[in-house]
């Protein structure tokens, strides 16, 4: 196929060629003879029924010192575009949210990389509640007295931002911890919206996997290890990956959730498991292709674009 790709991230001068999974999908892209542009998100605009973003010419190389190219800015009609990968980090916030509103006007006809609607509809930590019996005991509410009645049953928690991503703003609080009472006044003084609270899981020490679906199946995961005295396994806040198979339970939990990604266009997914269970359903901007990649030889970002590929003929 003769593509035309858009790639709506973040600035692409701070991209890492070795982490990154959206380098890893332009560099497969550009290997298939794709036409890339890359755009920031707030260059989006809409008038007369018409979605356009300023983008330029991406192309882009595995070399440290000089990993890219941009051409001039032009404005687009994304409906021009045959695909559109929407790769921007969180905040899941109101920009966010209006982003996805805006790219469903171009929708499906442009098919979006993962469904628009289906990623407003299922931010990471509310989707996985739809699978209750995958997750461990789980509670979100603004309200005290219910997250301290939680605590009262469950005794050792976790709580942490909504909305959150990155591992920022995650806080372990065993028994005898007596800063529950602070936390809750920093996450309301922070934001007006509900904290998720869940009972804490010791396999967490041995580690927080990752494992990647591509249309709904299993393609691969990753251990991440968190360091010593940090319950967040996420790379960037110190994880160690680990190379990892996936278990049986590993495998019911994509079973049961993968038809629901596969029906809401949800191409890429990649889900967090801690032990035997489900914590978060991860939609807006996965990562962990290369590490996988390099752990297990395989060309995950290949297995991606085929399944793109597949939803365009």
């Amino acid at each position: 196929m003769s593509l035309k790709v858009a790639i709506q991230m973040d600035p692409i001068e701070a991209v890492n060629i070795e982490a990154d999974s959206s380098f890893v999908l332009a560099l497969e892209a550009q290997k298939r003879g794709y036409s890339l542009y890359h755009y920031d998100v707030r260059s989006l605009a809409f008038s007369n029924r018409r979605l356009t973003a300023r983008v330029r010419a991406l192309h882009v190389r595995r070399t440290e010192d000089d990993p890219f190219s941009l051409g001039k800015y032009e404005t687009i009609d994304l409906a021009k575009m045959d695909v559109v990968l929407m790769r921007q980090d969180p905040p899941f916030d109101m920009a966010y949210i209006t982003a996805t509103h805006l790219l469903e006007h171009i929708h499906p006809e442009t098919l979006v990389v993962n469904d628009p609607r289906s990623v407003r509809n299922a931010p990471e930590k509310l989707f996985a509640t739809l699978f209750p019996d995958l997750m461990p005991p789980t509670l979100i509410s603004s309200d005290d007295a219910a997250i301290k009645a939680f605590r009262d049953e469950h005794k050792d928690i976790i709580i942490k931002p909504l909305y959150g991503n990155g591992g920022a703003g995650v806080f372990h609080v065993p028994p005898g911890d007596d800063n529950l009472n602070a936390l809750l006044e920093m996450f309301a003084d922070r934001s007006p919206e509900p904290v998720m609270v869940q009972a804490y899981l010791p396999d967490v020490r041995a580690g927080d996997k990752r494992i990647i679906l591509i249309d709904g199946e299993p393609v691969g995961a990753i251990n991440r290890v968190p360091a010593e005295g940090d319950v967040r396994a996420n790379m960037h806040t110190g994880g160690t990956p680990l190379k990892s198979g996936l278990s049986p339970r590993d495998l019911d939990i994509c079973a049961a959730i993968g038809p629901e990604l596969k029906r809401l266009g949800l191409i890429f997914a990649g889900i967090d498991v801690i032990g035997d269970f489900l914590t978060e359903i991860n939609v807006t901007s996965p990562t962990g292709l290369q590490e996988i990649n390099r752990f297990d030889n395989v060309c995950l970002e290949a297995d991606l674009w085929d399944a793109i590929e597949a939803r365009l003929v």
